[in-house]
């Protein structure tokens, strides 16, 4: 009996001893994915040290991509071979692809749970387009509004007046064109008074304003006669008044470069390059909202923070989904510049409408925020809205007639809607 005793001791020791050689094994990272650019990365890597520090036992994998159209076929990709990252941004209009094919654990009903937010805390013109089948799939991050930067010592120069709150098409065209200049008379223009992508997330505010469609009952009514006036107006800002680039001036030096080194007045985009633009130190900007035509209309920018469906880590994912949708973890990214805080309270902070910071008037985002419209919510509209700017695009840079072109992209898309249940 002792010598039984004796072996068990001995090997009790020998468990211990081994037990106490081995590593603890680190629980797996939640990935979290994200595009955008250096100054963008700088905050998403703010938000996941401020989350670290609450939950030191959640690691967290942040995955970067740089380009928009890469980060898309990536997280394709990976949602086909069945390892996407634990946490994606997506945007709204490219959400219902993703959420038909349930490509995402609903968050509603952990919404529902959490003492830190709930929907009321949000915007609702945030929240809707993030809805599918009655289910809130997805958290939204921001809110923007398309609006307009512009550069103050160009206008300055040329003696030309900011833009007012209410300036109507025509005070727009007319300031376009007294900042459209051929600086050193060599009959080639140096300076273009706006800056803008042909594509139909920058004509549709006008669209709107012009009382037209993008879509109707099920297909694009972009063929209709109010949506083609307002087409059109857009066209000629190429065609007939020349205020922005050629094609081939355009593939040498894109909108956003050219207002960045000063050779555009204005440049249309949302308050994703907010952070970009901080680092320009040759010359004053800031942001007004978009010229308005018969009612006032801009576009939801939106992107959100989705759990995938294939996650193993649903439940920490959640957390981080959480505090980053926190006042906490929304305060983080606002400050950076980069987002329109979903969160009404922090987008009434000083986190977003810090005076010292540019732009010197935020608030413009959130006035027009009662103004957003938001695309239609369509399994296919990536590629829909593909099809619309290339037709845009041909009539932009003088190739066809805008009614044609849209006639065209009605008729090429008509296959493509889908009813959504």
């Amino acid at each position: 009996m002792k010598r039984f005793v004796t072996i068990l001791y001995i090997l009790s020791i020998a468990v211990l001893s081994v037990s106490a050689c081995s590593p603890v094994k680190e629980p797996d990272p939640v990935s979290f994915m994200v595009f955008g650019e250096p100054a963008e990365l700088q905050a998403y890597q703010n938000l996941v040290s401020a989350f670290k520090k609450q939950h030191a036992d959640i690691p967290i994998e942040l995955i970067h991509i740089p380009s928009q159209g890469d980060y898309r076929k990536r997280l394709a990709a990976d949602l086909t071979s069945g390892t996407p990252a634990d946490v994606v941004l997506v945007s709204y209009r490219r959400f219902a692809e993703l959420a038909a094919k349930n490509a995402f654990e609903p968050l509603g009903p952990y919404l529902d749970q959490s003492d830190q937010i709930n929907t009321n805390d949000f915007y609702p013109q945030a929240i809707q387009p993030y809805m599918w089948q009655g289910q809130l799939i997805c958290i939204p991050q921001n809110i923007s509004s398309l609006v307009m930067y512009y550069n103050k010592d160009l206008f300055d120069a040329a003696g030309a007046s900011y833009p007012a709150d209410n300036w109507s098409w025509d005070d727009f065209i007319s300031t376009a064109q007294a900042l459209t200049l051929d600086t050193d008379q060599d009959g080639q223009i140096d300076q273009y008074g706006v800056g803008i992508e042909p594509e139909l997330i920058r004509v549709a505010p006008f669209i709107w304003q012009n009382n037209g469609f993008v879509s109707y009952q099920n297909a694009l009514a972009l063929d209709y006669p109010t949506s083609v006036e307002a087409i059109q107006w857009f066209v000629d800002w190429q065609v007939k008044y020349h205020i922005v680039p050629n094609a081939v001036e355009e593939v040498s030096e894109n909108s956003e470069s050219r207002f960045v080194n000063g050779r555009a007045a204005m440049y249309f985009n949302s308050r994703r390059l907010t952070p970009t633009f901080r680092e320009i130190t040759a010359f004053d900007w800031d942001v007004a909202p978009l010229p308005v035509g018969k009612t006032k209309a801009t576009i939801l920018h939106s992107d959100a923070y989705c759990l995938t469906s294939a996650s193993a880590h649903k439940t920490e994912a959640w957390k981080f989904i959480e505090f980053a949708n926190s006042v906490e973890g929304q305060t983080i990214i606002a400050q950076s510049g980069r987002t329109v805080p979903s969160l009404i309270e922090v987008a009434e902070s000083d986190a977003f409408l810090d005076p010292s910071a540019k732009p010197e008037h935020s608030k413009v985002f959130l006035d027009e925020i009662p103004n957003i419209v938001a695309l239609p919510q369509q399994v296919n509209w990536a590629e829909i809205e593909e099809i619309v700017s290339e037709e845009l695009q041909r009539a932009f840079y003088g190739n066809v007639s805008t009614l044609k072109a849209m006639q065209s992209a009605v008729f090429r898309t008509r296959p493509l809607f889908t009813e959504n249940e």
